[in-house]
């Protein structure tokens, strides 16, 4: 292993390895990205010249076999992140895996059996921002009294029928997209899990993926997350969490500008307007690169990661509650 770096290879030309985690991965101090790979060798080697990558592979397998790489970044289709995950695993290689981490926890189950020497997380980039973190200290404060309720949105707008996330047979949909992020937010900031949850989907007559869904999960105590997310509504983003005494909501929750700085809103609820909120403003941060360095500093033997394998199938129980109760119309018990 390179002295104080992790090598990292990419798995696929994706979009968002392209545009987004690959150049934050290639930010991290402790992290070097050494190769990528497309089924195309024409295509890794174009993307390889464009984000200035020594290392082209026109398969996965070759990449997977290169003995200089430590880590790899699987931004495959959702159908693909458990089998290659495994492989990368069973080559040596540790994991960050892009979201959801498989189609059913039963499938994410397949991941325990990855060796203990291997580093695995799976990729949900808002939990290594300051504005997550800033929120979790102002809810352990007490500042917002009791927490009761976290209300959440995600929509996009995106009929593309090549598109990936609009083919249901490999994972596309709105709940395996984004409705993952309210669950992940909810998690984190009531600190446990829901024991049940209750659905309302709608589907394209044509994709036949999720386009528009409403969820509400109970975490037990009068704790209730509600949701919507759609991949066919105008693009909107938000997180409110309502205590007894205050309501804290973070602005812009999911995709924070990695050149702009974020903004957490503290309202008493006096005025209803908002007008007299506290307003605490956190600096410019690229999510994806504090992501790889705790990734990479986990790896190098530093902070060992929060987040692993059970916290991944954790998180698919709750998206196959969603899938039961749209099928069965009431409530369905999150598995233990």
């Amino acid at each position: 292993m390179a002295a104080q770096k992790i090598r990292w290879g990419i798995l696929s030309t994706a979009n968002i390895g392209m545009q987004k985690v690959t150049p934050a991965i290639m930010a991290s101090p402790s992290s070097e990205v050494v190769a990528i790979a497309s089924r195309d060798a024409a295509k890794a080697r174009a993307a390889a010249d464009i984000l200035k990558i020594a290392k082209a592979y026109g398969s996965y397998e070759e990449l997977l076999a290169d003995p200089d790489i430590d880590a790899i970044y699987n931004p495959l289709p959702n159908h693909l992140h458990v089998p290659m995950t495994l492989a990368a695993a069973r080559a040596g290689k540790h994991v960050l895996c892009e979201k959801p981490i498989a189609l059913s926890s039963r499938e994410a189950e397949q991941l325990r059996d990855i060796p203990d020497n291997i580093v695995f997380m799976e990729a949900f980039m808002v939990r290594f921002h300051p504005q997550w973190h800033r929120m979790r200290e102002i809810i352990r404060s007490g500042e917002l009294g009791e927490i009761r309720s976290i209300n959440a949105v995600f929509t996009y707008h995106n009929v593309d029928p090549v598109n990936v996330r609009n083919q249901a047979d490999i994972g596309g949909g709105g709940i395996m997209d984004i409705g993952c992020y309210p669950i992940t937010a909810a998690r984190y900031f009531f600190e446990g899990e829901p024991e049940r949850v209750v659905s309302l989907v709608e589907r394209d007559p044509d994709f036949g993926t999720d386009r528009l869904a409403s969820v509400l999960a109970d975490f037990g105590g009068g704790r209730q997350l509600s949701f919507t997310c759609s991949t066919q509504v105008t693009p909107h983003q938000r997180v409110q969490i309502f205590g007894a005494k205050a309501k804290a909501e973070l602005v812009i929750p999911f995709n924070a500008p990695p050149d702009e700085r974020s903004a957490i809103t503290i309202d008493i609820g006096a005025p209803f307007d908002g007008s007299l909120a506290r307003r605490e403003i956190l600096p410019a941060c690229d999510q994806y690169t504090e992501q790889a360095e705790a990734f990479a500093q986990a790896v190098l033997g530093g902070t060992p990661l929060p987040y692993g394998v059970e916290d991944a199938i954790k998180s698919m129980r709750v998206i196959d509650a969603i899938f039961e109760s749209e099928k069965s119309g009431g409530w369905a018990s999150v598995k233990r």
